[in-house]
Formats: C-alpha cells, structure tokens, sequence
C-alpha cells in the first residue's frame, strides 16, 4: 500500500483503487470538501503524473473518458484548486509522492489498463438527494426529479414561471460552466423537444452563474444527473450489422475469428504504451518491460 498525507487531502493506493480523502485546510476548495471522499479504481486511470516546483509540487491523476461523471459535466473547466483529482505536496513529501506514482504506475501495466475512452461510468458521481443555492436560484435533485427554484435576483421572465419540476426521463442533457470575465456562468438541462437558445438569464430550465463562491457546487448538481443519463457513448456506438455480405466483400458483415480479435487487441496495446512512453507516463525502462511482454504474447 502506498499513502500520503498532506493538508491539502490524504490519497491511498492499495493496488486496485486510489482513496481520496480531502484535507481540512482552509485553501482546500468548497467543492472538494462537500464532495467528499472519491474511491477511483485502476481501470479508470488513463495516467499519473508528479509535478515539482520551488514552494510546492502537484500530483495529478489523469482519467479515461468518460469514466467520471464529473468531469463529463463540467467539460474540463474545473480550475485546480476545484478538482478532485490533483493534490498539492510539501517539498518535504516529494519521496512519497514519487513513490506513489510508481505504484500506481507498475500496477497499471500489470493489469494492463486501457487508456481509451470508457463506453460506461466507473464513478457513481455525487450522492442524493443534492440541493445547492447559488447564482440566480437553487437546484435540487433526488434522483428522479430536478427542482429550480428561484430568488429575488432572478430575472422577471423566469420567475413568471414558477418553480420549475424536470422529470430525468425528460432531460436530454445537462451541463456547467463557470464564469470567466465579463461571461456569467450557468447549469443548464437540455429538455427533449423543447431546444432553446435563450441566454441562462432567461431560460427557465437554466441557472445563471456570476462567480462567487458556492459556484462551483452546482457542478455536483450537474454531475449528479450526468450519472443517470445514458453515457455518452450509447449515442455514438454504431450499430452491429446483422444482415449477410456487405459491398466490402464476402462475409465482411461476419464477426471475425477470436484469433484476429486478440492480435489487434494486442496492437492496440502496443500503439497505447507508445503514446503513454511519448507523454512522459511511462520512463524508457518501464515501456520496454511492458513492449516485450505484449510482444511474448503475440
């Protein structure tokens, strides 16, 4: 098992899952400390990495896409001190962090994970019921139902509409985005054949975001539904032809032979260390261990 504690958070690696634990220090972000606790196995890491610098270092865990429900909501706009998956290390701890990558590292070539995209979550993302306050109104969500309610700062237009009640089934999308400049943020739900462009200001199904604090927090809201959406990957995987030969050739609509299936697997295999070596991910020792293993099984 490898550990280390710092005030930022405390991460553990037991050589299956990384536990991550959020610190109580005052820098520690809202986000951080209300999302709680993560327990992120293996096969959802894509990669590793430690990070030096004169005051402090960083670790930071790279995942596979669309394995975590948080990061698919939020689009990659979380800032550093907002995500879950980095954590700032004392200089005096650079030997643990360092020895926590291998870990990490060594047990991902071994179970030899893929770094592809996921077609499922392996992360449950935030628990319910959830209810945050912020910007314009409040958005709760028990599972089956979002709730919007809004507040004296909301505009006239949305307001006339009352508390707003959005059945899952009937949310196609949803999606957060925080303010940057003179641009105010929103949590936005998409809603089956009702598509609007209207501004957050004015969408009834939106929540207008304005930089503040409690900002952050309705990126779990965002995560929570993201969850029990159907993942991303069900609207793009095409579908298995069922039918005879295709214009390709005789039989080119058949399943080809396991055989022909484990060498491009294996292939695949090969074309990912190369680019995890290429990243910095993996050092020339740990890339030839892991080139000479697949090459065994070929």
């Amino acid at each position: 098992m490898a550990e280390i504690i710092q005030r930022d958070g405390t991460w553990t690696f037991d050589g299956e899952t990384l536990r991550l634990v959020p610190g109580h220090d005052k820098n520690v972000s809202l986000l951080r400390k209300t999302l709680g606790e993560l327990t992120v196995p293996l096969t959802a890491l894509a990669g590793i990495a430690f990070e030096q610098g004169k005051k402090s270092g960083r670790l930071r865990l790279r995942l596979r896409d669309g394995s975590d429900p948080l990061l698919q909501a939020t689009g990659g706009q979380l800032t550093d001190s907002s995500d879950p998956y980095q954590l700032t290390v004392e200089p005096d701890r650079y030997g643990v962090a360092e020895y926590l990558v291998d870990e990490v590292r060594n047990a991902h070539l071994i179970e030899q994970v893929p770094v592809t995209p996921c077609d499922a979550y392996l992360l449950t993302g935030p628990s319910v019921p959830l209810s945050v306050s912020a910007g314009d109104g409040t958005a709760s969500f028990d599972g089956e139902t979002i709730r919007l309610e809004w507040n004296w700062k909301t505009e006239e237009a949305k307001t006339a509409a009352g508390t707003r009640s959005l059945a899952l089934a009937d949310v196609a999308a949803v999606e957060w985005q925080p303010a940057a400049g003179l641009e105010n943020g929103c949590l936005r739900f998409t809603v089956r054949n009702a598509p609007t462009k209207a501004p957050p200001k004015y969408d009834p199904n939106s929540v207008e975001l304005w930089g503040f604090k409690k900002d952050p927090l309705m990126a779990l809201v965002a995560a929570a539904v993201q969850a029990r959406l159907p993942h991303p990957s069900a609207a793009t995987a095409a579908p298995k032809s069922l039918t005879g030969p295709s214009a390709d050739g005789p039989g080119a609509g058949a399943e080809r032979p396991a055989a022909a299936d484990d060498h491009d697997a294996l292939l695949r295999r090969l074309r990912e260390l190369g680019e995890l070596h290429q990243a910095g991910i993996l050092t020339d020792e740990e890339f030839t261990t892991a080139k000479q293993a697949v090459l065994r099984r070929m």
